[in-house]
């Protein structure tokens, strides 16, 4: 009996929900012809004398772990472009203690806005001195950032002056949310480098609006910074395409470059059986061939392209011995805990070609046409106590190989080029260099002996280590598991 009920309300069931199916299979064609669709605000006015359709909590500041300064952002009723109010930015020295930088976004915490009308962000701004801001821009929202666009490094003047930036294809913007975004500081947010900015000083922003500007003109976009890179790969791999970039020449006459998410971009593989990108830019490497990628910004080809050769499936690096982490610095190795924000060509080769990949939660680096480049991470690490530095390399190019591993000590100061630095090199011997072969590399601590390409006499000292280098001739390897250890 209860199957046969089961039964019967089965039945009704699927008979309801064909009735449904047919009633708007029966209703599409007037959906078609006389619905409205949502729209949203197309409100051009962002900040003039104050937020417009913001709330008075418009402004969210980059995380104060990372060195942001969120009270140094506010308004200024003695100053102002026109009427009665400015934005007022005091930026921090880097040695402020309550942050180096002040940065963050201005949230429309409504539904967003329509933007398609509209084809640049601009503003006027001034400063108390001639300084620079880091970065400018929108399409930031602290969530999926999808259409985020910036622009680096404006030259603030003394005077008021007129700043754009371009937006790449505005028909992308139904609904942003992100309507500007700023960084400036002692220190700059991007590399974490001096940027001439020192010492403190004061900016101010007003009439902030998105405008349509019909003398924005010849938009030339790009990816991987306009260059055609040649590259191999593994099928179950994946290669970001980066670099990402749109130039235009503004109503002043000048070229204005900004940097541009992957969602502006229609990407296309030639080859879709080897290769195909998502719409975040990722190449996901599904089969073995040949295929080119290319992009298009709003209809017009992008300078750049990738011509991919893949050859078969990944075989990692040696998975590293358990260790007890107190017999382990670990510089790049997901077997144990490495350093902090470890920057792969903290300095290189401008002809090296570098790439990190991920195949079963393991990543690796390669660098293709390698003259020199230098791995660089958050502090110095006193390696003296350790027995030996491991890498794992494996060749990836037929010609006749080198590499010379190299260790940089900061001295007792921990500063790059404080006058104490040390460092030498150690050859490692052409024999053990074998094409498609991962090789476990074991340097003795004490062997560094070689003087150095960046001048440095050899046998460094060990107590504040802060860069691995690597030298070659060209050659193109992949790299893995590079750590210190103690027997």
């Amino acid at each position: 009996m209860k199957m046969k009920n089961r039964k019967q309300i089965n039945l009704k069931t699927i008979f309801s929900l064909t009735l449904v199916l047919v009633l708007l299979v029966g209703c599409e064609r007037n959906l078609s012809d006389e619905a409205v669709f949502a729209t949203f605000p197309n409100t051009a006015d962002i900040f003039t004398d104050s937020p417009v359709s913001l709330t008075d909590e418009f402004f969210r500041s980059f995380d104060p772990a990372l060195g942001a300064n969120p009270e140094a952002f506010g308004t200024d009723d003695d100053v102002a472009f026109e009427g009665n109010s400015s934005i007022r930015i005091d930026v921090p020295a880097a040695n402020d203690p309550n942050g180096s930088f002040v940065g963050g976004i201005f949230l429309d915490r409504g539904v967003g806005r329509d933007l398609t009308g509209y084809t640049a962000l601009s503003f006027w701004a001034k400063g108390s001195v001639t300084a620079t801001i880091g970065l400018v821009g929108f399409g930031t929202d602290f969530e999926e950032n999808k259409f985020a666009v910036e622009r680096q490094n404006i030259q603030l003047s003394t005077d008021w002056r007129k700043y754009i930036v371009p937006i790449p294809d505005p028909s992308k913007l139904i609904q942003e949310r992100g309507m500007f975004i700023f960084s400036a500081g002692g220190l700059d947010i991007i590399d974490s480098v001096p940027n001439g900015n020192e010492i403190g000083f004061t900016f101010w922003i007003d009439e902030l609006r998105f405008e349509n500007l019909g003398t924005i003109a010849q938009l030339r976009p790009s990816i991987f910074s306009g260059e055609d890179l040649t590259e191999q790969g593994f099928v179950g791999s994946n290669r970001l395409i980066n670099n990402l970039g749109a130039t235009f020449n503004a109503p002043t006459g000048e070229d204005i470059t900004v940097g541009v998410a992957p969602r502006y971009f229609d990407f296309s593989s030639s080859n879709t059986d080897v290769a195909f990108i998502n719409e975040l830019g990722s190449i996901e490497i599904v089969g073995e061939g040949t295929t080119t990628i290319t992009g298009q910004l709003n209809g017009v080809l992008a300078e750049g392209s990738l011509s991919l050769e893949v050859l078969g499936s990944f075989v990692g690096a040696d998975t590293p011995p358990a260790r007890d982490p107190g017999d382990v610095i670990s510089i790049f190795s997901d077997a144990y805990t490495s350093v902090n924000n470890l920057n792969f060509a903290v300095f290189n080769d401008p002809n090296v070609q570098v790439q990190t990949q991920n195949f079963n939660n393991d990543q690796i680096v390669t660098y293709d046409n390698l003259g020199f480049v230098g791995l660089g991470w958050d502090g110095t690490n006193d390696v003296s106590a350790m027995t030996h530095l491991h890498i794992d390399v494996q060749l990836s190019s037929p010609t006749s190989p080198a590499l010379t591993v190299e260790l940089i000590d900061f001295g007792a100061n921990d500063a790059d080029g404080g006058g104490d630095d040390t460092g030498g090199g150690f050859v490692v011997p052409n024999s053990e260099l074998i094409e498609g072969t991962w090789v476990g590399i074991d340097i003795p601590i004490n062997s560094f002996t070689q003087p150095t390409g960046g001048g440095f006499a050899g046998s460094p000292n060990l107590n504040n280590i802060a860069r691995v280098a690597l030298i070659s001739n060209g050659s193109s390897f992949i790299v893995d598991n590079i750590y210190f250890y103690r027997e």
